[in-house]
Order: C-alpha cells, then structure tokens, then sequence
C-alpha cells in the first residue's frame, strides 16, 4: 500500500520536530571542513557546534557552493583568522533560533547571508545602499557579540563573512540569513547565496545596463556568466565576452553572450580591439577577475564620455592600483560593488522566486556536484579550470 503525504504535511512535521529541537538547543557535534592554516588542504573534524544566542539562528545546510573567495583565504589573498570554516553559498534548514529572532522559524528553507541587512545602519536605509555596517570583510571572524560558536579539539574556530557553511550546522546572525520559497531545490538555489547575485546584480542594479547597448565581460566563471545573463536579461543588443581560456567560450554563448575574444588573439590594446569591434560604442565594462591590470583594461575599453565600468571581482588585499585619472575626466563611471549592489533579506527571496519562475537558469553554471567529503577535491577542480561551480551536497 502506497502512503501519499503531501509536502505541506512533511513541511508540518519537520517544522515541529525543529521547534522542538529549539526549545531543547544545546550543543550539536557534527562534521566540518577547518582550514587549520594558509595553503593546506581542508581538514575533515568533528566540531561543536553551540547554540544560537539572542538573535542568532542555527541552520541545518543542505547545500553549498565553492566560491573562489574562498580558495582567495587558502593562498592567503584574502584576510582570515585561523583555524577557520570558510563557505559562503549555501542552502540549508532553520535548525534552531535564538531569544528575539522573529524573521525565521524553526522548519524555514534559507540561504544564509555573506552580505546582512540589519536594514538599521545608513547603508541598509539609504536606496542604494546595500554594504550593512555588520559586514565581516576584514576577517574578524566572530558574530556580532564578538565571540566564535565552532570549537574543534577543544580550540576555538572562525566564523567566515557572517556565513561559515563548510559545515554540517553553522550559527548566523538574524541579519545574515533570508527565508526563501520552501520549493527552491538546494543544491541550485544555493548560487543566489553568492555567486549568481553577485553577477546577475552588477549588470541590473549597479550597471544598470540599458536595453541596446553594447556590454563587455571580463571574466568568464560563474560570475562573469553571470553577469551576461543579467545584461541579456536586461535587453543588451551586444555581449562580448573576454577570456584567456577559450574553452570557456563555448558556455558564455549559451548563456547570452553574442561573441567571445582572447586578449592573446591581437597585440593591439584590448581597449582598442574592443573600439573598432564596436565601433567606439561600449556602454558598460564589467572586470570579473579581481586582478589590477584588468580593472584598468576594463575602464579604458568603455567609451571615453558615456561609458560605464563596474569592478565585480574582488581585489587584492593590500595592493593600490595606479591609473592615467584622463580615463575619469572625459566622462567614464568607474564603480564597484558587492553582492552585485543588492540588498541581501530583500532581493534574495525575490532571485529565488524568480528561478522557480524560469527567467532564469543556473543549470548552466553548475559543472559538478559532490559529497560534502569530497571538498578537496572540488577545489582542485576549481584550481585547474575544470569548473564553472561545484555544488557539494550534505
């Protein structure tokens, strides 16, 4: 005899269990990947996972991408304190909640929030606005009371930009996590967590590409895609995507670029290539990379009066970048962003939405899913050019 039990049931009765497990929270061991040290490989440990305090959620994940700020902690490009569980894309299940959290229960499908929105500071009330004042991009590694929720060996380890998902359970803050449509499949949805909003943002909310125009992409992993499809869907005309790997090529097309070039291919400039390409018409520039001298080829391949650049991938820390300021005063807009200029508990539940909807498809940005113990091994993938997003899998 077959047992038919509707998924509104099932949501019922995990969101009980759940609310039960909350009023019972204590402290959960569970599996984690800790970075002990720079350029090591990740540590698969039984950690302790401590329960949420005021206004603090703990979430069940379910699924989490590999993002290249993370490997950016690996090589030490990017400030970290140690040990520390890095992860920053994920989905997972509102396991447990702490005293005062009234956005989330117990049983909610959510992405946790690299980016908050306490929706308090000047940056969370002003429009256009979106870098909250309880960002983490500076590696303080702790929650908002300035204290860690992960031991492991009986050592204190880091939290990582408010999120720490390379873990079975992981501790937010209420400001960093959003409650999504409960239909969104985990291990797709995760990409709104970073990679795919970071992208799709840049080009129609920081960008703000008009329909027409010429875009040229710098950049074409996940985000670079990304930002394609976010020109395509905001109605550019032409989409040139620039890449040293032309096995890349093939991929962008799919998802809305109308041509692609390698820099290898003229010994001209690319700014110049791209001019006579285009007839001097690039409207807006979008450097995907995080590397000095492409920020500075970005910027100059825009048009020189009405054109716009926007810096999407993430510098290098400690490092100044030097320009020719004639690229500014003839009339360019030079601008960066984070999280694609999205505000984070507002925007992320409408990208979900929107996906189940169909306007989009991050089908294309998945190359690979993995069990969560095979995490080495996705950022070796990662590392040889293998793939565009790993997802891994709980």
């Amino acid at each position: 005899m077959k047992c038919l039990v509707s998924r509104h049931t099932v949501r019922e009765t995990l969101g009980t269990v759940f609310q039960r497990m909350s009023v019972e929270a204590g402290v959960i061991k569970c599996k984690a990947a800790v970075l002990w040290e720079q350029k090591q490989p990740f540590s698969i440990e039984e950690i302790e996972v401590a329960p949420p305090k005021t206004k603090e959620v703990r979430i069940k994940i379910l699924a989490t991408g590999i993002c290249r700020t993370d490997d950016h902690v690996i090589k030490g490009t990017m400030v970290s304190k140690f040990p520390v569980i890095v992860g920053h894309e994920a989905t997972g299940i509102v396991e447990s909640i702490g005293e005062g959290v009234t956005t989330v229960q117990p049983g909610d499908k959510v992405i946790p929030l690299f980016l908050p929105q306490c929706r308090e500071c000047n940056a969370c009330r002003n429009p256009d606005g979106n870098l909250c004042i309880r960002s983490d991009i500076t590696g303080r590694g702790v929650l908002a009371d300035g204290t860690t929720r992960f031991t492991c060996k009986g050592k204190p380890v880091y939290h990582f930009m408010n999120t720490s998902t390379f873990t079975e359970y992981t501790v937010v803050d209420e400001s960093s996590v959003a409650k999504i449509d409960d239909a969104a499949p985990p291990e797709k949805v995760c990409l709104i967590g970073c990679g795919f909003s970071t992208g799709y943002g840049a080009a129609v909310k920081t960008g703000k590409v008009k329909p027409g125009s010429t875009c040229v992409v710098f950049g074409l992993g996940g985000v670079g895609l990304s930002v394609i499809m976010g020109c395509k869907s905001a109605g550019a005309s032409r989409i040139i995507g620039i890449d040293l790997n032309k096995d890349k090529f093939e991929k962008a097309m799919a998802v809305g670029a109308t041509e692609c070039i390698s820099p290898k291919e003229s010994t001209k400039p690319i700014s110049e290539v791209l001019s006579e390409m285009t007839g001097n018409n690039v409207g807006y520039t979008f450097e995907v990379i995080g590397h000095l001298e492409t920020m500075i080829d970005a910027l100059a391949s825009c048009h020189m009066n009405y054109g716009t650049s926007v810096v999407v991938g993430a510098p290098p820390s400690a490092k100044m970048l030097t320009y020719d300021p004639m690229l500014l005063f003839t009339g360019r807009t030079w601008k960066g962003c984070v999280f694609g200029g999205l505000k984070s508990r507002d925007d992320v539940p409408k990208l979900v939405i929107e996906f189940l909807a169909k306007k989009f498809d991050l089908d294309q940005l998945i190359t690979h899913v993995l069990p969560f113990k095979k995490i080495n091994e996705g950022f070796e993938l990662l590392n040889s050019g293998q793939s565009i997003r790993t997802v891994l899998t709980f």
